[in-house]
């Protein structure tokens, strides 16, 4: 009788990244602002919202990747967004910037990776685009494509992501919690001389107030002077622009992406957008001169999606009135300022090209400040 035999290989993943740090800001009991978060505090707060990350940690010298925003669950090329871009400094390369400010929607995914893979990202969403049964007869694709610069950790120039890697991370795009940190796009990133990375945060406004929510999903690669809820955690641990050897600039780049399902016209969600950089102000970035901040708006307001064509003349839409706006405005300032120090507090320290090492946030040194400061009594 012949005898079969099985064998079992269990496989263990280790990480190459050291010092995990899993806990986001608020498991630590730091509050931001003065609104609820969400149920997730995430951009995935926002129904019908998905995220996707490919990640791309290989040998010794390759650390970036692909994140992907995914506005709503049908065709969006053929259900387009209303949405606004704002440039908070320009030092950047966003691909379909033009066509957006031009008619005032996005028709892909949006999709985060790094500087020198913006051409990679586009061929991966037109081919996402032209895929689609009922895109057969599409002969234009705005991709809408933010980058920051990973090339201190990551082989730049050796253009490791693909159209594959984009398609992927589409593909891999999901509701619920959102993976933060040394993820996707943020692999190799750095932010305030520290790792930097995926971040995210939501606010969930009452119903008096409409019952909206904002979401918020940051790429950080910037400096500035850190400050935490108010305390000044870059000047107490004296690491901060022009003084640190390694690091001595501020320059960098931040990716904001803000999704609400508030009904809101492209002129208002460029207004919104202008808000989320004060959120970045607050934590002590200053949009330096080498800096490419970005903020992309965009309404999932489901009466307000724009069908790419139509028998009508006419979009019938809704809008939040002018006056009715400004907790909006306060929603995305503190989930922008909450995404970013998100994306701080879960990262990891990373070492990468050349051997060259980012060290995560401090966690137990800032703690003690945070304690400090909130002892102070006036």
């Amino acid at each position: 009788m012949k005898k079969s035999y099985y064998i079992i290989v269990l496989i263990i993943v280790i990480s190459t990244n050291m010092n995990a740090q899993n806990k986001r800001l608020r498991d630590y009991g730091i509050e931001i602002g003065v609104l609820k978060p969400g149920k997730l505090n995430a951009i995935t707060d926002v129904k019908g919202v998905t995220v996707g990350h490919e990640t791309l940690i290989e040998s010794d010298h390759i650390r970036t990747g692909v994140t992907a925003i995914i506005p709503h669950q049908q065709n969006i090329f053929q259900n387009k967004v209303p949405a606004a871009i704002y440039i908070g400094n320009g030092f950047g390369k966003l691909a379909g910037y033009s066509q957006v400010k031009e008619l005032g929607n996005i028709e892909t995914p949006i999709i985060l990776t790094n500087t020198l893979s913006v051409a990679a990202a586009t061929e991966g969403l037109i081919s996402y685009t032209l895929n689609q049964e009922e895109n057969a007869d599409v002969r234009s694709v705005n991709s809408v494509v933010g980058e920051t610069n990973d090339g201190w950790l990551n082989d730049i120039r050796g253009r490791h992501v693909t159209e594959q890697h984009v398609l992927t991370a589409i593909a891999n795009a999901k509701s619920g919690h959102v993976e933060e940190g040394n993820v996707g796009a943020g692999t190799g990133t750095i932010c305030f001389g520290y790792k930097g990375g995926i971040g995210t945060s939501s606010r969930e406004l009452p119903e008096s107030l409409g019952g909206y929510i904002v979401g918020v999903l940051v790429q950080t690669n910037f400096g500035g002077v850190l400050e935490i809820n108010g305390v000044p955690i870059a000047k107490e641990l004296q690491k901060y622009p022009y003084r640190d050897k390694i690091l001595n600039d501020a320059d960098g780049s931040c990716m904001i992406v803000v999704i609400t399902d508030a009904p809101l016209s492209p002129r208002n969600l460029e207004r919104l957008a202008k808000r989320a950089l004060l959120g970045l102000g607050k934590t002590g970035g200053i949009a330096s001169n080498g800096s490419g901040d970005y903020v992309i708006a965009v309404s999932t307001a489901k009466e307000n999606l724009i069908p790419n064509q139509s028998d009508s003349m006419f979009n019938e839409k809704k809008e939040v009135r002018n006056d009715d706006i400004s907790p909006l405005f306060l929603a995305t300032i503190e989930a922008t300022e909450e995404a970013i120090l998100n994306s701080l507090f879960v990262a990891e320290t990373m070492v990468g090209r050349d051997g060259h090492k980012i060290e995560s946030l401090p966690i137990d040194k800032v703690m003690e400040l945070i304690k400090k400061y909130d002892g102070i009594k006036d």
